[in-house]
């Protein structure tokens, strides 16, 4: 009795014994291959937020090609303070929205993207706001009046499929295509998401079609959208008494 309560005592340690290697040993493959992966991980981010600004100038294109276009076609990256003035210290391209807003108004970074498309520029504004279980983000670029949308591109973090996560649908990102920021009072109201009996071919009701069965997602798109515009709002006076002043 006494030999077989020792061996059962040591197939016991040597089985935890084994299983303490084992964890030690998947632990430090998944370490290393997870800090292996990491420049991999960023660098495709950093390409897929070049094609998505791409995207709302109608510009498409792979990982593989998108920083060569972005290259092409934008023609600086500004960081704006709240009074739309730059400021050069800071890469308009790392500036994190999800800390950003997490700062007071005042103290935020505004980064912004000018293109030059076809022979026309483009303003391209990130956006970030809240959408019914997380984060909503995107793009949206406006025409050289400051008022006319050019194209928009939204992503999210985890809407429910066939309803909030929509919004990244080309029928719903192409319905802002032409729409008006400024409604006819010259107030920046933005572009809201609401149900009803929209024309479609309407572009200066300052609305789009929702959601059906995605009301919160739809008016987070709205806030998103009027929110981040207004903190443009100072530069964009500027673009345009420089455009009043030189004509």
């Amino acid at each position: 009795m006494e030999e077989k309560s020792v061996n059962k005592t040591n197939s016991n340690g040597y089985t935890f014994l084994f299983a303490v290697i084992m964890v030690l040993v998947v632990a430090s493959v998944l370490a290393f291959t997870a800090t292996s992966l990491q420049p991999i991980q960023k660098e495709n981010v950093r390409q897929e937020k070049m094609q998505s600004i791409l995207a709302t100038i109608g510009v498409e294109t792979d990982r593989a090609g998108a920083e060569e276009l972005y290259n092409q076609y934008i023609t600086e990256a500004l960081t704006l303070d709240q009074n739309g003035e730059v400021k050069e210290d800071v890469d308009a391209f790392t500036v994190d929205l999800a800390k950003e807003l997490k700062r007071p108004v005042e103290e935020q970074n505004y980064p912004l993207y000018i293109a030059n498309y076809e022979g026309s520029k483009y303003y391209i504004v990130p956006l970030r706001g809240n959408g019914l279980w997380n984060a909503i983000f995107g793009y949206v670029s406006l025409k050289d009046d400051v008022n006319t949308i050019k194209g928009a591109t939204f992503d999210h973090l985890g809407e429910t499929p066939g309803l909030g996560a929509e919004i990244t649908k080309e029928w719903f990102k192409e319905s802002f295509t032409n729409e008006k920021i400024f409604d006819s009072n010259g107030n920046l109201i933005g572009v809201s998401v609401v149900k009803g009996d929209i024309d479609p071919s309407d572009k200066d009701d300052n609305k789009v079609d929702a959601i059906s069965g995605a009301t919160i997602t739809g008016d987070g798109v709205s806030d998103m959208i009027s929110e981040r515009l207004q903190r443009y709002l100072p530069y964009f006076k500027q673009q345009t008494e420089i455009k009043v002043a030189t004509k």
